[in-house]
């Protein structure tokens, strides 16, 4: 199914002792996570770039964004999934508001969940099977025109 995710994502350098921080990171996951970058087209076919960290192991996607307090604008988490299905968040000790966005193994998206309760121990579920959740700041889905006829460009190849 990833194939069918059309675009090519940009790596951070590996042979550099210590990867480099730009302005879209939250030191307290640099080491932690995987960064790079993944594209959407949004609702008026508009591209918009987003820094983000993967989460694709068990391990990191329990951890999340938990214990992160401010996050930049262009800056979220993408949680990787090898199939899809019914995949559900919570806002456990996660200290800011994000909006999630379920997708599936196209990268259509399937659904928004819009501003978030933090710390919340709600079950925010996907409408239906998706394979990835891409989580970003509250708000950011309505400001950059992100929904259902918006598209994520990301290979993690």
């Amino acid at each position: 199914m990833r194939a069918a995710i059309v675009l090519g994502c940009l790596a951070l350098a590996a042979c550099s002792p210590q990867p480099a921080i730009s302005e879209g990171t939250i030191p307290e996951l640099d080491g932690a996570f995987e960064f790079t970058q993944l594209e959407i087209v949004n609702d008026t076919g508009e591209r918009l770039s987003f820094d983000v960290y993967l989460a694709k192991t068990d391990k990191q996607r329990r951890r999340g964004l938990m214990f992160v307090r401010n996050m930049p604008e262009s800056t979220g988490m993408l949680f990787l999934y090898d199939q899809e299905d019914i995949h559900s968040m919570w806002m456990k000790n996660t200290y800011i508001s994000l909006d999630i966005i379920f997708a599936l193994g196209d990268g259509r998206i399937s659904s928004v969940t819009p501003d978030t309760v933090p710390l919340s121990l709600a079950s925010l579920a996907s409408k239906e099977p998706v394979q990835y959740v891409l989580e970003l700041n509250a708000g950011a889905a309505r400001r950059f025109g992100i929904g259902q006829r918006s598209r994520i460009i990301f290979s993690d190849e």
